[in-house]
């Protein structure tokens, strides 16, 4: 599908972005850029090995060598990564669910190696940040076929979690996640080609499981916020508020 083409988002999406939490965009994502992104990742991946191998460990924070990765805000570095995610599609995306002003928060690449990728528990995105704001949204945005033998996002629907509002969450010893679903309910699967991706509000419960397959599962995360997100006293930036161009978004200074 053309990166370029309009209407995307339709009112049905719309409609279960509101009522549920999320909506899947099957295979939109062109072939070409999301062969640029996987270079982009697999380079990225190289220069963190390479930096644990210098530190002597086998795991920065939540990313564990050779099973799970979490890799962020290269933009700022990579003119590919900014082409993309200040490009046409995700323009089209974020501003049908954000409005007019749309400001880059926060993006990372979540990668998870063949047959033993790590699991990532039930969270909020909104978790992380702990304190009340505006949410946000997330373009989970597949580099790979995904499935459920993948390791794929699983979503818990607003009305099956229970809430549509942040609550409070607990680091999950040995991982380092942040957890804040502990019920019984297993979630949907999000399944597709690469270019699959999936828009879900910071408050949407999600977990994904085990890569059992023989592949890499490389996923491009992008989160965008309509207002910039800052600390809980307002004084600081929380993480990026880079306005996106072409949109009433206008420069932060703190």
């Amino acid at each position: 599908m053309d990166p370029a083409m309009t209407g995307v988002v339709t009112p049905e999406h719309l409609g279960l972005f509101k009522s549920q939490g999320f909506f899947v965009l099957k295979g939109v994502v062109g072939e070409s850029d999301v062969e640029k992104l996987r270079s982009e990742c697999d380079r990225y991946i190289a220069l963190v090995d390479a930096d644990m191998d210098r530190r002597g460990v086998t795991s920065l924070g939540i990313t564990h060598k050779r099973s799970r990765y979490f890799i962020s805000n290269k933009w700022v570095e990579s003119q590919v990564l900014r082409q993309f995610l200040f490009g046409p599609l995700m323009r089209e995306i974020t501003t049908a669910i954000l409005g007019e002003a749309v400001y880059l928060f926060n993006e990372q690449f979540v990668v998870k190696f063949p047959e033993k990728g790590m699991k990532f528990g039930w969270h909020q995105d909104s978790g992380y940040i702990g304190h009340p704001h505006r949410p946000y949204m997330s373009c989970w945005i597949a580099l790979d076929p995904v499935s459920e033998e993948s390791g794929t996002v699983f979503a818990l629907p607003y009305a099956q979690a229970g809430t549509r509002t942040m609550v409070a969450h607990n680091v999950e010893e040995g991982t380092n996640d942040m957890i804040g679903y502990r019920g019984d309910e297993k979630g949907l699967p999000v399944e597709g080609p690469a270019g699959t991706v999936m828009v879900f509000s910071s408050t949407l419960f999600h977990r994904s499981g085990v890569n059992t397959s023989p592949r890499m599962r490389r996923v491009y995360l992008l989160q965008y916020s309509a207002e910039p997100l800052t600390n809980r006293e307002g004084t600081k930036l929380w993480n990026f508020a880079e306005p996106f161009p072409g949109t009433k978004a206008r420069a932060v200074r703190m």
